[in-house]
C-alpha cells in the first residue's frame, strides 16, 4: 500500500478549510431556524393565537422556566409577549408587534 507524502502546512490547511467550512454551514443552520421562528411568531401574530409556555420556549430556544420567570410581559426581538389567561394547568401567552 503506497502513502502519499503530505507536509504539515498542507495537512492544516485541509483541516482548516474543513473546518471553515463546517462553521459557516452550522452558521447557516442557525441563521435559518432564526428566520422560522420570527416568521413563525409573525404568523402566530397574524392569526390571533394563543400559545402556551412549552410552545413560546420552543420558538424562543429557551427552557420553559425561563418563560415564566419574565413575568406578565416582556420583549423579545421584534416582539411584546403578554401573559393572557390561565387555562387549566397552561399560561397561554400571545404576540404584539414592538413598536418601532
Amino acid at each position: 500500500m503506497q502513502h502519499e507524502n503530505f507536509s504539515m502546512e498542507s495537512h492544516l490547511g485541509v483541516c482548516k478549510n474543513v473546518s471553515n467550512e463546517s462553521n459557516q454551514s452550522d452558521r447557516i443552520v442557525r441563521l435559518d431556524a432564526i428566520q422560522k421562528a420570527l416568521d413563525l411568531a409573525d404568523h402566530i401574530y397574524e392569526n390571533g393565537y394563543f400559545i402556551s409556555s412549552n410552545e413560546l420556549a420552543e420558538i424562543m430556544e429557551v427552557q420553559p422556566s425561563a418563560i415564566t420567570s419574565r413575568g406578565e410581559c416582556f420583549a423579545w426581538r421584534n416582539w411584546i409577549v403578554s401573559r393572557v389567561r390561565r387555562e387549566g394547568n397552561q399560561i397561554l401567552w400571545q404576540f404584539d408587534r414592538l413598536d418601532e
